[in-house]
């Protein structure tokens, strides 16, 4: 597949899904999103992406959308941006849009996700995405990128271990050439994946009980103590979790990006408000539960994951 424009699956067309499926889509790509309630939209007026980058739109016979895997060709790639809380209709979503010698592009937050894609497509078809990036879906069709957008990427080892820059790094790399998304290649899959917790956690978790935005959070000196003091608990679940530091000093570059980035509310706070369950599970549950099972405690984690679960039970009343 190396050198050829690929056909690709986006699966998931939030914000994230949304924005790095359109880049993949302007570079020449064949991208297929699964869109469902906005299909017929988007079939008749393509998307529109809002972008500090600079706006721009596409239309026409290149966009392609549908509302059901069923009507989807298998493809290269899929781009797995779905929220991990739809992730029990992965075995129904997969297959079916996955050729048999492509692989999935997992773009979810948390820990474990990787796994739960590899027990439905197997071991070797799996890499993973940690995307640093604000953008929000604003309505049918219309996707609107606030800040950042570069990416990491990782290949998957069943056992944990780093899998090394892979010839399969080497083409999501290239993949993304002529976009505006920045790829940085990582050896150690399992250690991106718990870096990525030093910003999903603290700001994830505080802006949902705190009702704050990221500038709120970062610039009360009370609040900015804390999410720091979840980071450095991050920083020992990993530890106990799967035996890798991650740096006092990458947490301090998170959190000065955190609180230089426009004003932003993060993900999990967005789907709190729109009634939609937050991805509790995947982010703090398994974090916990995995430094749990390595001799760590996490407290704050498990106060935080206590109080977003309390929440989510009761958004509906």
């Amino acid at each position: 597949m190396m050198n050829a424009k690929l056909t690709i699956a986006v699966i998931g067309c939030g914000g994230v899904g949304g924005y790095y499926g359109t880049q993949l889509n302007r570079a020449g790509h064949e991208v297929h999103y699964l869109v469902r309630s906005d299909a017929a939209h988007v079939r008749k007026h393509g998307w529109y992406v809002q972008s500090k980058l600079g706006d721009y739109a596409l239309a026409g016979r290149n966009v392609h959308a549908y509302e059901s895997v069923e009507d989807m060709p298998q493809c290269d790639v899929v781009l797995l941006a779905l929220k991990t809380t739809s992730n029990h209709l992965l075995d129904e979503l997969l297959p079916k849009v996955l050729k048999q010698d492509g692989f999935v592009f997992v773009l979810q937050n948390g820990i474990g996700i990787e796994e739960q894609v590899a027990e439905v497509v197997g071991n070797d078809r799996v890499a993973g995405g940690l995307c640093f990036v604000c953008s929000v879906k604003r309505g049918p069709g219309h996707i609107e990128h606030q800040d950042y957008g570069w990416m990491t990427a990782g290949d998957y080892r069943a056992d944990g271990e780093p899998a090394g820059v892979t010839e399969r790094l080497r083409l999501i790399q290239e993949m993304f050439n002529g976009t505006d998304v920045p790829i940085e290649l990582k050896e150690d899959l399992t250690q991106a994946r718990w870096q990525k917790l030093i910003f999903n956690i603290p700001f994830n978790g505080l802006s949902v009980v705190l009702n704050a935005d990221t500038y709120a959070m970062t610039h009360d000196l009370d609040v900015r103590e804390l999410a720091w003091e979840l980071m450095l608990e991050v920083g020992e679940a990993t530890k106990a979790a799967v035996g890798r530091e991650i740096p006092e000093a990458f947490m301090a570059e998170i959190m000065e990006k955190t609180t230089v980035m426009r004003p932003y509310f993060p993900s999990m706070k967005l789907d709190h408000d729109a009634g939609r369950m937050m991805e509790v599970e995947g982010i703090f549950g398994e974090t916990a539960r995995r430094a749990m099972a390595g001799g760590y405690r996490a407290e704050k984690i498990w106060t935080l994951y206590r109080q977003l679960k309390f929440l989510d039970r009761t958004n509906d009343d």
